[in-house]
């Protein structure tokens, strides 16, 4: 087994050098030989949490490991440029969920941007663009007059017209680095970029294009994270939400009021403040969640139920080591995840701000 680059993973409080390799290596443990990454053996994988995995190990220099799970991406994408929202681990055509999530196809765009960032290999992008181009265009057919992505289509066929505010600004991550793909390829993709000023105007005036998901933590930050939310509407709704989902010393709540904090939804949230330009609180945050680590496998469990001091659910998985390699590479200045986090040299697609 390689030894991962750890340089950039390392933080005071968080991660030293071995636990950074460990954890590292406990996500290669997990990924099959044909590529995919699922949560944990034994359960299933879906698309989006797949691609976090992948960017994780990129982030950590394993980029021949980054690219099998890409590899997968494209063996099993759908004739309609999807991905079913889950698969078992096992046999790859036991499909355990047929919907297919708007936000987890599109992700994929991130994670090739990602890993061309990390790697500069031309010949992984000419790949893989026919994988990026039909997953944009499946999500693409899902958006709503007013901006807005329908969050899943049904295995019948079903468009469901319902958005959902998290997906969509993950979305918009991923629409602006499938324009940043294909400018790269010198692909104008005039469409796209009218598609996320689309987006991107829904999310900042238009609350109730979205299903009414307040409760949860993700949908306060991720128009943040998703590059939706700059500046100082990002810093004013971060701070309407902070004594709502942050609880000291312990991480980040799910959902209000539960007293349940989760790993993911913490590293995210750290993700966002460096993002911000706050990185001393995302380091608080990274360093609040220490409790979630398991010493044996360098993995991070799900989530923690705080009033009764439980670990729940019994489950360790990789999405969640993922998530904490990512918001610690960002930390640490790995170039590739600050530019995909960042957003910063992201196109923006057209600017709408029309009264829609």
């Amino acid at each position: 087994m390689t030894t991962p680059r750890t340089e950039h993973l390392v933080l005071p409080g968080v991660l030293t050098a071995e636990q950074a390799t460990a954890t590292v290596h406990a996500i290669l443990a997990v990924q099959r030989e044909d590529g995919a990454v699922p949560w944990y053996r034994g359960h299933h994988l879906d698309p989006w949490d797949h691609v976090e995995a992948a960017m994780a190990l990129d982030a950590a220099g394993e980029h021949t490991a980054a690219e099998r799970a890409y590899d997968w991406l494209a063996r099993h994408q759908n004739e309609d440029g999807s991905w079913y929202a889950a698969y078992a681990d096992g046999d790859p055509a036991d499909v355990t969920d047929r919907g297919r999530e708007t936000n987890f196809v599109a992700y994929a765009a991130v994670g090739v941007w990602h890993h061309y960032l990390a790697t500069g290999d031309d010949t992984f992008l000419d790949r893989m663009w026919p994988t990026v181009y039909a997953a944009v265009e499946f999500v693409l057919r899902l958006q709503q007059p007013g901006g807005q992505i329908g969050w899943r289509c049904e295995d019948d066929g079903t468009a469901v017209a319902d958005a959902l505010l998290t997906g969509c600004s993950s979305v918009h991550q991923a629409l602006r680095c499938a324009l940043a793909i294909a400018e790269q390829r010198e692909e104008a993709q005039p469409d796209w970029e009218l598609a996320v000023g689309m987006l991107r105007h829904a999310i900042h005036r238009h609350p109730e294009r979205f299903l009414d998901k307040k409760r949860y933590s993700m949908d306060w930050y991720y128009p943040v994270l998703g590059g939706a939310l700059t500046g100082t509407e990002a810093k004013e709704r971060i701070e309407d939400g902070w004594d709502r989902f942050v609880v000291p010393g312990l991480g980040v709540r799910c959902v209000v009021p539960n007293p349940w904090v989760t790993g993911g939804e913490s590293a995210e949230l750290a993700l966002t403040l460096w993002a911000m330009g706050e990185s001393d609180r995302a380091l608080e945050i990274l360093q609040s969640i220490r409790h979630l680590r398991d010493p044996k496998t360098g993995l991070y469990w799900t989530g923690h139920v705080f009033d009764d001091g439980v670990i729940w659910p019994r489950e360790l998985t990789t999405w969640t080591a993922g998530s904490l390699l990512l918001a610690v590479a960002a930390l640490g200045g790995h170039e590739p995840t600050c530019a995909v986090f960042g957003g910063e040299h992201l196109p923006r697609g057209l600017e709408t701000d029309c009264c829609v």
